[in-house]
C-alpha cells in the first residue's frame, strides 16, 4: 500500500470514527477533529505537505503519486 493510500484511509477513518461519536454520544467536540483532519486534507491538496506523509516516508511505506 503506497503512502497515499494510507493517508486516505487514515483520513477517511478519523472522519467516520469521530462522526460516530458524536452521533451516538453528546460530545459534540470531536467535530472539530473532522475539521481538523478536512482542513489539512484541503492544504495538502495545493501545497503537498502532509505530515503523516513524511512520518510514513520515515517509517519505509512505498511512495506514492501524490505524496512522494
Amino acid at each position: 500500500m503506497s503512502i497515499d493510500r494510507v493517508v486516505l484511509a487514515f483520513a477517511g477513518t478519523v472522519v467516520l470514527v469521530t462522526v460516530l461519536i458524536a452521533l451516538f454520544t453528546t460530545a459534540d467536540w470531536v467535530l472539530w477533529i473532522s475539521a481538523f483532519v478536512g482542513a489539512n486534507m484541503l492544504q495538502a491538496a495545493f501545497t503537498g505537505f502532509c505530515p503523516l506523509a513524511m512520518i510514513l516516508k520515515k517509517m519505509g511505506v512505498k511512495p506514492g503519486v501524490a505524496f512522494g
